[in-house]
């Protein structure tokens, strides 16, 4: 059990003290110490080596470096006056008029964009963030709709580096078929109830404006206030940025938002093709996702930098809307901006590279080996994959972990490969989706500008929500199945 301890006491700790980077330096210290044999000394020193130890991995240090390019971004577009043309452009659209209309915005952005879960949440959170905060729209619940659009939809579409991940896994299992991996996953993408559910039921309370718990709650105050944060939040990016005013003489014009937004989705695609080698599914998405924000900061510093008739202009006098200079100032202050969410995805980072070390995965998926009634399987796998992703802060970990024992376990129980299949995506997605440790959770707090631990409070009822249904469907579907 104590293999456990690390994580269980990050999340308890960071959920009731609201302190996310003690409570992560807390759990990393437990777990460095377990790992040190009970030495609290050795475990600090060990400590410090896992820190540094992240930045070994080239797929965190692209996330990282994204991290600080987003805010280098959302400074640029903040500042050449975008994001105030992007709303007044909503506004005679009509999206920016009502709550559902903003709120169906997000969503259909979520769902559009499936190639990069990272890049989902950007888009939704620098196109909503505006009308949101407008609209008297808490930023919990468009970090929510930041993170229910990310990863369901890139798992439900796995045209993108997930499906290439899955498949990855899928043709290492011989019990999978190898060659047969694509047919499997697609036929396990109509099992993946968690993920399909969430993208329903995010749609729902867009439509019907429902809402329970903190989130309803969290809708109350700022519906009454107009606080769109919660008393003493600490929202991931800072309001120095989040807040910022356009640049005298700014045009404030939707083109200015759209055209870097546009730069960067495009760009994902060209980054999965050269990483892959002229197929998308097998491309690199952290590669490519570090690809197209580069792009979009270098290509909008340019933009802007073209001169250009400016709304305080005289005489018709044209310039640029930020020169180049200004551009890499105010890209250099937007990434100084994210400096809490890198600290943060550091530490997450950590601590998930000393629960793997302990063995907390291996430990609980042994609890789904040994059992017997084989109909309830399917449920089983979900539930500890779920825990997995939860505790780990990763689905792509619990992906690798789950992937060649669920297979093979299917195989000699004699139930569908699919459904098996589909109850571990789910499961991956779910913890995911709920975890506080979660790089996707994560992100989305910082696309929605929101308070990390408030996005996962007011989220947790819904995923958990969610979460009962997907498991009653597995339950069904283990019985039909048999």
């Amino acid at each position: 059990m104590e293999v456990l301890l690390p994580a269980v006491v990050a999340i308890a700790l960071a959920l009731w003290t609201r302190q996310i980077y003690l409570s992560l330096l807390a759990g990393l210290w437990l777990g460095t110490t377990l790992l040190a044999g009970g030495n609290p000394v050795a475990g600090l020193r060990l400590l410090a080596e896992e820190v540094v130890a992240v930045f070994d991995s080239a797929s965190n240090a692209r996330i990282l470096i994204f991290c600080i390019l987003v805010g280098g971004l959302v400074a640029l577009v903040q500042a050449s006056g975008g994001v105030a043309g992007f709303i007044r452009w909503a506004r005679d659209g009509g999206w920016g008029q009502t709550r559902r209309r903003a709120e169906l915005l997000a969503w259909g952005t979520g769902m559009a964009l499936f190639v990069e879960s990272n890049v989902s949440s950007l888009t939704v959170g620098a196109v909503s963030r505006p009308l949101f905060d407008t609209l008297r729209i808490p930023r919990e619940k468009l970090a929510y709709y930041c993170d229910a659009t990310c990863a369901p939809v890139c798992m439900m579409v796995p045209l993108n580096g997930w499906g290439a991940y899955v498949l990855g896994l899928l043709a290492a299992q011989s019990s999978g078929g190898g060659g047969n991996a694509v047919a499997l996953l697609v036929g396990a993408l109509p099992y993946n109830f968690f993920a399909l559910f969430a993208i329903l039921f995010a749609l729902g309370l867009a439509v019907t404006g429902w809402g329970f718990g903190p989130m309803r709650r969290a809708e109350e105050r700022a519906e009454k206030t107009g606080n769109v944060l919660a008393e003493g939040a600490q929202p991931m990016v800072s309001e120095e940025i989040a807040a910022l005013e356009p640049v005298e003489g700014a045009p404030r014009q939707a083109r200015d938002l759209v055209v870097p937004l546009a730069a960067m989705v495009s760009m994902i695609f060209v980054g999965l093709y050269v990483t892959g080698d002229g197929d998308l599914m097998a491309g690199s998405g952290s590669t490519a996702v570090l690809w197209a924000v580069g792009v979009a900061v270098g290509g909008s510093a340019l933009f802007y930098a073209v001169p250009r008739p400016l709304a305080s202009a005289f005489r018709g006098e044209a310039r640029p809307v930020l020169s180049l200079t200004e551009s890499t100032e105010w890209a250099l202050k937007g990434g100084a901006g994210l400096l809490g969410v890198t600290v943060l995805l550091v530490l997450a980072f950590a601590l998930g590279s000393v629960s793997r070390q302990l063995g907390m995965g291996t430990y609980l998926v042994g609890l789904v080996e040994g059992v017997g009634a084989a109909w309830w399987m399917p449920a089983a796998v979900f539930a500890v994959n779920g825990s997995v992703a939860f505790a780990l802060g990763s689905s792509w970990t619990a992906f690798a972990i789950m992937i060649p024992i669920a297979l093979p376990l299917a195989e000699g129980l004699g139930l569908s490969a699919p459904l098996v299949l589909g109850a571990t995506l789910s499961g991956g997605i779910f913890g995911d989706h709920a975890s506080p440790l979660s790089d996707t959770s994560i992100i989305s707090s910082m696309a929605a500008a929101s308070d990390h631990v408030d996005h996962v409070n007011t989220q947790l009822p819904y995923s958990l929500t969610v979460a009962a249904a997907a498991l009653a469907a597995f339950l069904v579907a283990g019985a039909l199945a048999l």
